[in-house]
């Protein structure tokens, strides 16, 4: 079974989606189930998990709301405020709803010691009593301090989302390749292989860019902790969909069956406790 392990969707607007700014023209428009629910199906994907794009409850909301009229988005990655008193509050609240499956906070805009202070490590704490993941979304050079994080939280179910972002376009990597393979030690931490092209030359990539990461995440983590996902619509920066996947693909043909299928769904299935 295949699932896209990674994706967005969002109602655009130029405040709540400030991020997206003039180099980004293609994704200022809704992106909405029903604009990829073709795709997955060609793709022989049985479904998406839908992960948050903007700091609000609202969002979070949102995307349950859509995964209750589309079937194929199997679960939700959405914000709480994980610094706040309530958070326990929070949570029990959007885990009444099945499809409430993990949540983001993202890090990579905030100072590089936010993680460890002790309102967001209060909260950290709270999704390992509910037994929700969650997901890393940091620059390389906050991945020691990644590290640090992990180590409190040895229950913790975390994943990586788009490799830490290493710097492909400029090819440096050695100091990426230390850090990924000490997180990848703790055993509670997935990788999500997503979001390359778009840390690539956007106008003019190939495949071959991404082969000496991808061999520092697989040998790293392991096929039993990697996991397949798009980035859509935010690859359309780099590439469609289908140019996309092709990038995994191919460089997973040397793998057993068995690990294809894990990498391509079944590791996310069981990460996220999808319903399927």
């Amino acid at each position: 079974m295949r699932i896209d392990s990674h994706q967005h969707f969002w109602d655009y607007h130029p405040v709540k989606h400030s991020w997206i700014d003039n180099s980004m023209e293609v994704l200022r428009r809704d992106f909405m189930p029903n604009d990829l629910q073709d795709i997955l199906m060609e793709k022989n994907m049985i479904g998406c998990v839908a992960v948050q794009a903007n700091q609000s409850e609202a969002e979070t909301k949102f995307l349950l709301d859509l995964s209750t009229k589309h079937n194929f988005i199997k679960g939700v990655v959405g914000w709480v405020d994980l610094c706040e008193y309530n958070v326990a509050a929070r949570l029990a609240h959007f885990t009444t709803d099945s499809a409430f499956k993990g949540v983001r906070h993202i890090l990579q805009s905030e100072r590089d010691d936010f993680m460890l202070g002790k309102a967001f490590c209060n909260g950290i704490a709270q999704l390992e009593q509910f037994n929700l993941p969650y997901d890393i979304l940091v620059f390389p050079n906050q991945l020691k301090n990644t590290v640090k994080l992990v180590e409190r939280f040895p229950m913790q179910r975390f994943v990586l989302d788009h490799l830490a972002k290493p710097y492909i376009k400029d090819g440096k990597i050695s100091t990426w390749k230390t850090d990924i393979e000490i997180l990848a030690k703790h055993m509670n931490v997935y990788c999500k292989v997503s979001g390359m092209v778009t840390e690539a030359n956007v106008l003019n990539w190939n495949e071959n860019d991404f082969k000496p990461y991808m061999d520092v995440v697989f040998e790293a983590f392991g096929a039993n902790r990697v996991m397949f996902g798009s980035d859509w619509p935010v690859c359309l920066l780099a590439g469609n969909y289908s140019r996309v996947l092709s990038v995994t693909e191919n460089y997973i043909k040397q793998f057993t069956d068995e690990e294809q299928g894990m990498i391509m769904g079944e590791n996310a299935i069981d990460f996220y406790a999808l319903d399927i």
